[in-house]
């Protein structure tokens, strides 16, 4: 059974700075579908994005929305894209602070700008994947270009900015190249965040791989889990350094430069960890999601240490389905979100409880009204 965080803080809990302990409160907001991702703005501390899709993503509609955090404590929506299939996950723009990426279960991108009129959304529908897409992210050091990932095995990349090679017209629709090297679904593509032209995946094939947009093929393929890798993301202070997360509920650290073993394994889930998050203010801790519900946070160097000690800093219950959404504040430190199958989303951090904030945000549609003016 999941721990509170109180009951988890020890002496670790101190690696992860706590500097918004008084500048933040616990936060949540139902939404009215099962939520699938969760992404913080680059630009607004108070801004986040949550992806849902109805009857759980197997079929239905889907909702994205963008909640703002209001200074009486609560989430509140203001705005909310609609969709004839489910979303799956989003990205914001790294260089228009209103412009947002949605990964659709039809195989479409689609692009929402947050000021624009609802006729004017969405502002562009990519429609080149043949199976549902599962993951976007943009390009935080070439800020013109973002990735999506398939479940039709292929990675794609894209500009809203940049003509496809094959393009006869300026700003022609269309992907600037295609990643097709894995065999089976791609469940995460993720851009290094300090090397422009470098990116990881991960698949179902088991594998991880390293991508260099200047070289014709992956440039690197570790086998990194005995099954289903589900996500990766880059250390933020070591380039070099990469987690996994997969189906046999562990979390991996690697190292690109010696990828025959592990640098860590971290255990502490019991079911599938579905996202892994490495935290942008302290290279040692990385935050987990899983399919058991929880929400953790890892001292992977403990792990590596081989020491007795459990590499567990805190883990939070909130949750009552499928925890799938999750991400840490680049400008808040130790803010975190989460949202899950619970129809939930979270704000919180990280010295705090899930469960301790004010007022609940609700969308509109059963059991919910309009949302606030801004």
């Amino acid at each position: 059974a999941a721990r509170s965080a109180s009951a988890d803080a020890g002496p670790a809990a101190a690696r992860e700075p706590s500097g918004v302990t008084s500048a933040a409160r616990a936060m949540r907001f139902k939404t009215q579908f099962n939520g699938y991702s969760l992404a913080f703005s680059p630009f607004f501390e108070g801004r986040l994005a949550v992806t849902t899709s109805q009857n759980f993503g197997i079929i239905g509609n889907g909702q994205q929305y963008v909640l703002e955090m209001a200074p009486n404590g609560a989430l509140v929506e203001v705005a909310r894209f609609e969709t004839a299939d489910g979303l799956y996950d989003c990205c914001w723009s790294e260089a228009n602070e209103n412009v947002l990426v949605s990964a659709s279960g039809d195989g479409s991108v689609k692009v929402w700008d947050v000021n624009a009129p609802p006729m004017a959304n969405p502002l562009r529908s990519f429609e080149e994947h043949t199976h549902e897409v599962y993951a976007v992210h943009w390009n935080q050091v070439k800020r013109d270009v973002f990735l999506s990932a398939s479940w039709d095995d292929t990675v794609k990349l894209w500009s809203l900015d940049q003509a496809p090679p094959s393009a006869t017209k300026p700003n022609a629709p269309g992907s600037l190249r295609t990643f097709a090297e894995h065999a089976y679904c791609v469940y995460a593509a993720v851009w290094s965040p300090q090397h422009a032209d470098v990116f990881a995946t991960a698949s179902g094939d088991c594998t991880l791989k390293i991508w260099d947009v200047r070289h014709p093929h992956s440039t690197l393929t570790i086998p990194a889990h005995e099954y289903e890798i589900l996500t990766c993301d880059w250390n933020k202070y070591n380039d070099c350094v990469i987690a996994t997360g997969g189906v046999d509920k562990t979390v991996k650290m690697w190292d690109v430069r010696n990828p025959s073993r592990p640098l860590a394994t971290v255990r502490g889930h019991q079911y599938a960890v579905r996202r892994v998050k490495c935290s942008p203010h302290a290279e040692n801790i990385v935050y987990t999601a899983s399919y058991d519900m929880t929400i953790g946070m890892f001292d992977w160097k403990v792990a590596a240490s081989g020491a007795a000690t459990d590499p567990a800093v805190r883990r939070w219950g909130h949750h009552t389905e499928f925890a799938v959404g999750l991400d840490c504040s680049c400008l808040r430190e130790g803010l975190l979100g989460s949202c899950g199958w619970d129809e939930m989303a979270y704000v919180w951090p990280a010295s705090g409880e899930p469960m301790a904030g004010g007022p609940m945000g609700m969308g509109p549609g059963p059991g919910g009204g309009p949302p606030p003016p801004r």
